[in-house]
């Protein structure tokens, strides 16, 4: 298989992948890491993928694997992780999950589903195109007020509210149905430019977070991860975004020592609940060679935490 992941050696290096072992690809794509894993595994292996698109459920990349009888590719968001684990009677059985975050590829590059303000498509951006609200459905309804909240927060554009106002008074004569519409529309009503950053690329990050429910999906799979793992199973994550890598940080902080209840105290140090996770290293970032190979990997955050 010849398309190689973001930070592939790293994620491989640090799943610490055991012959016998079973393993989670979370976010399957183009079956890079999948690939990688079942390459490193032996024949009582198993590997369980997972993805909410149906276009890599049904891609060439899922066929292809499908023939390795250690392989299994389920079509599930991250939220529903636990009970496909237990589908597959894999409970506390798991000794690495892989999560890679953010929009693949063949989605960026495949003007159908939306994704890309720098190709013109329809304004999709569903992960899951059969299921949802679409990008364009969204616009045609949400409320201003909303809008700015979404694009403050998800996409933290400093322009808010002068691109939900022009989203607003422009749906009144002509719906938004088109990518280069929107991206258009960015441009149109943020007056100062960032250097190498396309005026529409906050907008259009915040309103896919928005309408998939991405921030909300990795808190569930987060905390599902820990339920599946087995003692000393690792969990793998990478991001691209400061949003994402910020829930994964606090996530495998707040797991990593003590838990308390304030309404609990005074209590002893000692008899404090401990976290179900243990950090490991520090946050690993895409080095040089692979950046000028894959602009893609410069944001690429890798962090990652064993269960304990």
């Amino acid at each position: 298989m010849e398309h190689l992941p973001v930070m592939f050696a790293e994620a491989l290096q640090q799943l610490v992948i055991k012959k016998d072992g079973v393993y989670l690809d979370c976010t399957f794509g183009r079956g890079g890491h999948s690939q990688g894993i079942l390459n490193l595994l032996g024949e009582n292996g198993r590997l369980l993928a997972f993805d909410r698109d149906w276009d890599a459920i049904n891609s060439e990349y899922a066929h292809a694997l499908r023939q390795d009888k250690r392989f299994t590719l389920k079509h599930c968001c991250f939220s529903e992780l636990e009970t496909t684990v237990a589908s597959e009677g894999l409970l506390g059985k798991i000794d690495g999950i892989l999560i890679d975050l953010g929009v693949s590829s063949p989605q960026l590059d495949n003007p159908d589903r939306g994704f890309s303000f720098l190709r013109d498509g329809p304004l999709d951006m569903r992960m899951d195109g059969l299921a949802g609200v679409s990008a364009e459905q969204w616009l045609a309804s949400v409320d201003e007020k909303q809008l700015v909240n979404v694009l403050f927060e998800y996409g933290e554009e400093k322009f808010a509210r002068r691109i939900a106002k022009a989203v607003v008074e422009t749906r009144v004569d002509t719906p938004i149905t088109t990518t280069r519409q929107l991206a258009q529309l960015c441009e149109n009503a943020i007056p100062l430019r960032e250097k190498h950053k396309h005026p529409a690329t906050r907008t259009f990050q915040a309103i896919r977070i928005e309408i998939n429910r991405e921030l909300h999906e990795l808190k569930d799979v987060l905390q599902q991860a820990t339920h599946v793992l087995k003692a000393e199973g690792r969990l793998v994550v990478i991001s691209f975004h400061s949003l994402e890598d910020r829930i994964v940080k606090r996530f495998i902080k707040d797991e990593s020592g003590a838990k308390y209840n304030p309404s609990r105290l005074p209590i002893k140090e000692a008899d404090m609940p401990k976290g179900l996770l243990k950090k490991i290293g520090k946050a690993l970032t895409a080095d040089q060679q692979e950046v000028a190979q894959n602009p893609r990997s410069r944001s690429a955050v890798m962090r990652v935490a064993e269960r304990v």
